[in-house]
């Protein structure tokens, strides 16, 4: 069915004509919108920045984990340590080296591995793929694989639980903007392939359904095959292949950088850009109420521009119903930067159901982040 959103734009009092440009002198625009960027919207124009809060009570505290922190490693996915959930989703951070002597499948949902450290090679039904850093690896529902690591992985794993991960709908820019599909690659059978499906012994098969782990053992190796066709395969891409939408007038919201849609929720990537060069033209993220989605970003690398005190390996989490918006130091470089562009790389998950917080995220909070907005000398 389609949407019929209740609309009537109009201005009032002292307010910009154009979103996040030539805002009115000594004001901070504030976007309260619907649909995640999508849906109806309306810009605020106040005195003050509209994080300038003093204190905070209650659960819908913006909150940071360092998931750096995590100890441990574990041969398994299955072990990963679970940072944020829903019925949609399964957020977890991933520990792994060696070589994997089993395989696993997830027969819960489509898997997305996102390579925050690390390299080596991927096994699976369809054939060999090397990985590396920046590597986003989408293995479909039920697809058994394993991993063998040249040196320490550390993972991003995101669940599009009993759904299908999908490309974004591109629109008026046309299906090769941000990434040519020619750009993903398929497993390949090959002589590495070939080489590991001759492998002696027994083979265990770890499969998890409805969240718990059933094992199937064969006495050779399952990953056998001798080919394949369709359009159904896992795909990879790294994060240097993705090439950004941009706009020198006007700063686009962040789904502009949708990479993949989930059911319920959506996988964008934000990598170096230019800053925008028109002089009325904002240069920093805007701040907003996102009132239908909970926003989530792990930092990958680079340096983050409008966020202090912030790592490669650290994630954000902004549940839905509060404002926020660039912190002090990157708001004072809002209509002038001091560089060419961005050089951050990282990975955002826009859920449309609540979130919640689990034991990997727990056990590394940045406790004061809520604080993090407020100037310091």
């Amino acid at each position: 069915m389609a949407r019929n959103y209740i609309s009537f734009p109009r201005m009032e009092g002292n307010t910009s004509r154009q979103a996040h440009a030539k805002l009115p002198d000594g004001t901070f625009e504030r976007e309260l919108g619907k649909e995640g960027f999508f849906g109806p919207a309306t810009h605020m124009y106040h005195r003050r920045p509209p994080t300038d809060w003093t204190s905070w009570e209650g659960p819908l505290r913006p909150r940071a984990f360092d998931l750096t922190k995590l100890d441990g490693t574990s041969s398994s996915p299955w072990d990963a340590a679970n940072v944020l959930h829903n019925g949609a989703t399964k957020i977890r951070i991933w520990n792994t080296s060696g070589n994997m002597d089993h395989l696993a499948r997830n027969a819960d949902g489509d898997e997305l591995i996102f390579v925050h450290k690390g390299h080596g090679e991927l096994f699976c039904d369809y054939g060999h793929l090397s990985f590396e850093a920046g590597d986003y690896i989408v293995l479909p529902r039920s697809t058994s694989w394993r991993l063998e690591c040249s040196e320490p992985v550390m993972a991003l794993l995101v669940e599009c639980t009993n759904a299908t991960y999908e490309l974004p709908d591109k629109g008026l820019v046309g299906p090769h903007a941000i990434f040519d599909p020619a750009m993903l690659d398929v497993p390949s059978i090959d002589d590495a392939f070939e080489a590991q499906a001759v492998t002696p012994g027994t083979w265990p098969v770890l499969v998890k359904h409805r969240g718990l782990i059933s094992t199937v053992t064969y006495p050779y190796n399952p990953l056998d095959a001798v080919g394949w066709k369709g359009d159904l395969a896992p795909v990879r891409i790294n994060v240097r292949d993705i090439r950004p939408l941009m706009s020198h007038r006007y700063h686009l919201p962040p789904s502009a950088h949708s990479t993949f849609m989930g059911n319920r929720f959506v996988v964008c990537t934000f990598v170096p850009r230019p800053f925008e060069t028109d002089p009325d033209a904002l240069k920093v993220p805007f701040f907003h109420n996102n009132d239908d989605y909970d926003e989530v970003l792990f930092y990958h690398a680079g340096e983050f521009f409008s966020r202090d005190n912030i790592h490669p390996g650290m994630m954000t989490f902004h549940p839905c119903g509060f404002t926020h918006g660039p912190h002090p130091k990157a708001l004072t470089k809002a209509f002038k930067q001091t560089k060419a562009g961005t050089d951050e790389y990282a990975v955002m998950i826009d859920t449309r159901d609540p979130l919640e917080v689990g034991e990997g995220a727990s056990q590394t909070e940045w406790a004061d982040y809520h604080m993090s907005w407020q100037a310091h000398d």
